[in-house]
C-alpha cells in the first residue's frame, strides 16, 4: 500500500476551480512537513505548496499565491490543496510528497522521501 495516494485532479476551464487531497499513512503519516509539487510535459517538477510542523506554517510558490490554499488535517492524515482561479499554465501532474527537510531545503524536491504517484490537473481556455 501506497504511503500517500493523490485525489481529485481532472479538467476545468480557466478560472475555475479544483481541489487535491493525499491521504497519508504509514511512515509518510508522522513526517512534520507535507508539501504540493507538480510537473508540466517537458518541464522539471516544481514545488507549488507546503505545510510545515503540522499546519502551522504555510508556504507557496510565488505564482500560485492569492489563488491556491494548503492545509492539513493530521487527525485524519489528509493534505489539501484548494485550487481556485485556475490558469492553464497550471497544467500538469500534481503530486503529494512528505517529508523532514531543514528550512532551507523545504522548497527541494530532493528533500522529501515519501511521494504519491500524481493526480493530472489539466486547464482549458
Amino acid at each position: 500500500q501506497a504511503d500517500l495516494i493523490e485525489s481529485g485532479g481532472g479538467s476545468v476551464q480557466a478560472g475555475g476551480s479544483l481541489s487535491l487531497s493525499c491521504a497519508a499513512s504509514g511512515g509518510a503519516s508522522s513526517r512534520p512537513s507535507m508539501a504540493w509539487f507538480r510537473q508540466a510535459p517537458g518541464e522539471e517538477r516544481v514545488f507549488v505548496a507546503g505545510v510545515r510542523r503540522g499546519s502551522s506554517y504555510l508556504y507557496y510558490a510565488d505564482f500560485v499565491k492569492g489563488r491556491f490554499t494548503v492545509s492539513r488535517d493530521r487527525a485524519k492524515n489528509t493534505f489539501l490543496l484548494q485550487m481556485n482561479s485556475l490558469k492553464p499554465e497550471d497544467t500538469a501532474v500534481y503530486y503529494c510528497a512528505a517529508g523532514s527537510p531543514i528550512l532551507s531545503s523545504q522548497r527541494r524536491d530532493s528533500a522529501y522521501v515519501y511521494w504519491g504517484r500524481g493526480t493530472q490537473v489539466t486547464v482549458s481556455l
